[in-house]
């Protein structure tokens, strides 16, 4: 099944493994990166806590550059989410809703393309 991200498809490849997914988009080729990666850590219990589950999704594309001094260059995002086993659907539900407000924030923006601190 695709992965659609702000109208553009990104198809699952065939490199799968039981714990990570590559999904390539639409512009990739051999020397232009558009591509989807997923990762998950399955849980690893002790003795006194069921331990936690790990997913991370990353999201990599090439871009060209002005006034740099390669001509290209990939740009990169990843998250990562550790979730504790047990912790309830809609306690993750509203962890997300608020994580995804965050990074989508003036502020994270700001921090993001200028490497400033929101004061």
């Amino acid at each position: 099944m695709p992965i659609v991200v702000n109208t553009k498809s990104y198809a699952r490849d065939v490199n799968a493994t039981a714990n990570s997914v590559p999904y390539i988009g639409p512009t990739n080729t051999v020397t232009v990166k558009d591509r989807i990666d997923t990762y998950r850590t399955p849980p690893k219990p002790v003795s006194n806590f069921s331990g936690i589950a790990r997913s991370e999704g990353r999201l990599t594309r090439t871009y060209n550059l002005v006034n740099a001094k390669s001509p290209s260059a990939e740009a990169q995002a990843r998250s990562l989410v550790n979730f504790p086993v047990g912790m309830a659907s809609a306690d993750m539900d509203a962890f997300l809703t608020d994580f995804a407000a965050y990074v989508a924030s003036p502020e994270f923006k700001t921090l993001a393309k200028t490497h400033a601190f929101a004061v």
